[in-house]
């Protein structure tokens, strides 16, 4: 992958950039909602999303790079609790996808992935976290998060 390519990569975030809301809709529980910053951070070369979560959620930063040889996003996550996580990372623009199905600085005891769609205006992204208990088991619903961008 050459420099350009790893600059239009980089670009394509551009989209998550700025301040959201966050509301958690967890089954059983009235919805909840915080606050999530996306901005550049070392000279452009990574995305930061620091995340001040409604309960029972914990609060996080996650950090996004480009890998240099592919093109692939890979999401650095860390959390209040101690968490540290991979996920694979997709996003075309429209479609933001994170994928975890390998124990990486956490144990893997279910996997895990995040399907969001940011709204035409860009304003909103919609979404819904799923787990799964094995990895031949069907994905269930963990909970919908949306995201309202912030002005």
């Amino acid at each position: 992958m050459g420099a350009a390519e790893r600059e239009e990569a980089l670009r394509r975030l551009d989209g998550l950039v700025g301040e959201w809301v966050v509301e958690a809709e967890f089954p059983g529980q009235e919805a909840g909602s915080g606050r999530s910053v996306f901005g550049w951070e070392l000279g452009g070369r990574f995305l930061v999303q620091r995340t001040l979560a409604p309960d029972p959620a914990p609060d996080s930063m996650a950090i996004v790079s480009v890998e240099p040889e592919t093109g692939a996003y890979t999401q650095h996550y860390f959390d209040s609790r101690g968490v540290v996580r991979l996920y694979a990372m997709t996003f075309d623009g429209e479609v933001w996808q994170l994928l975890r199905e390998e124990e990486d600085f956490s144990p893997l005891s279910f996997r895990q992935r995040f399907t969001g769609r940011l709204s035409a205006d860009g304003d909103s992204i919609h979404g819904v976290w799923e787990q799964s208990k094995a990895a031949s088991a069907e994905w269930e619903t963990d909970f919908a998060l949306t995201y309202r961008r912030s002005r």
